[in-house]
């Protein structure tokens, strides 16, 4: 019987040392999850402005980082946060998230494309801490290159014009959860004051929203391109940002857009702090 206990208590204490790492692994890739979508508002605002001098991505985002005093320590920590993001992801797919229905086969596939997606930036962000080399690439090259690769295999439009409307569904999905404050439900709400929770709502909301439209834009430039077979006008980040300067309502729609982007990288630290994992 003692030995049993024993047993129970050591798979007791494993557990907690395995929830206190995942739990830590995730608040780290909250966190670094805001660096970098503080940085990308920011340089699209610069953009903006007029004075934009880097690509408002993620690659400018890593090499403005860079810049910055001790911009190497800097990045390796960006990259060990991001792992971290990847790893939680990771622990998503095996053991499932939490909530009510965190065990589906929906969450964990969705899970699985998180951890693969962080995984690669990180990786991206430690090259580049490691050699200067950016391995990632410039956003807007990417999406030509695979929209390229994809319109030459047969059926390609469709693949093409298929993921477009994923990106532009989730885009929408983002935008609507953000604005019905669905993220709500993975907070502990009973830990923060009222003024909080009210800065937590206007940056949750605003960033939510803007980073959606983000995503639904790119998507239906992906649509564009799969229709007009033409790579060239499947768009990145930074590109689809700059786009929303050519609108009727001018550089002051990506000034707006920019300025959500901010919001929702000090969102993503909020939900750092205050996320259940």
């Amino acid at each position: 019987m003692e030995t049993s206990a024993l047993v129970r208590g050591r798979a007791g204490v494993r557990r907690a040392a395995n929830g206190s790492v995942t739990e830590g692994a995730a608040r780290a890739g909250l966190a670094a999850r805001g660096v970098i979508y503080l940085l990308v508002g920011t340089l699209a605002l610069q953009i903006a402005f007029g004075d934009g001098k880097r690509e408002a991505d993620r690659g400018g985002a890593v090499a403005e980082l860079a810049d910055r005093p001790f911009g190497s320590v800097l990045l390796w920590a960006l990259g060990i946060g991001l792992a971290g993001m990847a790893l939680w992801r990771l622990s998503e797919v095996l053991f499932g998230s939490a909530g009510r229905d965190g065990r589906s086969p929906k969450k964990r596939l969705m899970a699985a494309a998180r951890c693969a997606f962080y995984t690669f930036v990180a990786y991206s962000v430690f090259s580049f801490a490691v050699n200067g080399d950016n391995s990632g690439g410039s956003s807007d090259r990417q999406s030509r290159d695979v929209t390229a690769r994809l319109l030459e295999v047969p059926a390609g439009q469709w693949l093409v014009g298929a993921a477009g409307a994923v990106v532009v569904g989730v885009g929408v999905g983002i935008g609507v959860r953000a604005v019905l404050r669905k993220y709500r439900d993975k907070m502990k709400l009973g830990q923060m004051s009222p003024r909080t929770r009210r800065a937590v709502d206007v940056t949750g909301v605003v960033g939510g929203a803007a980073r959606g439209l983000v995503f639904a834009a790119a998507g239906a430039f992906a649509i564009r391109a799969a229709v007009a077979y033409d790579p060239d006008r499947a768009k990145g980040l930074d590109d689809t940002l700059r786009s929303l300067a050519d609108t009727p309502l001018g550089p002051w729609l990506l000034v707006c857009v920019a300025a959500g982007l901010v919001l929702f990288g000090v969102f993503s630290f909020a939900m750092a702090r205050w996320r259940r994992v």
